[in-house]
């Protein structure tokens, strides 16, 4: 995004902020509409192809994220969302 007097230049941990937010608000957060809205909120900077030809989100968005949520957020890897962390989950950030 460009900077102007109105609107000063997005970091990645803003987008990632954003993310947490959202997560907070709607109890899950899928990648999917994720990335569409990071795209149209914050800009095409914060999205990249991947090696599939799809869209994901930053690595650097995905690091900062990672960093604000700590422990308490899981990835669903088969239903590809995020969610809070819940008792029975096993150890590390990804669940199956």
């Amino acid at each position: 995004m460009t900077e102007d007097a109105n609107n000063p230049v997005v970091k990645p941990r803003d987008v990632a902020q954003w993310m947490f937010d959202e997560l907070k608000r709607r109890r899950e957060l899928y990648q999917e509409d994720a990335v569409g809205d990071i795209q149209r909120k914050f800009g095409q900077e914060f999205i990249y192809t991947n090696s599939e030809g799809g869209d994901s989100i930053s690595k650097s968005v995905l690091r900062s994220f990672r960093t604000i949520t700590g422990n308490d957020v899981v990835w669903e890897r088969g239903a590809k969302l995020w969610r809070p962390r819940q008792v029975p989950d096993g150890p590390g950030r990804q669940q199956d």
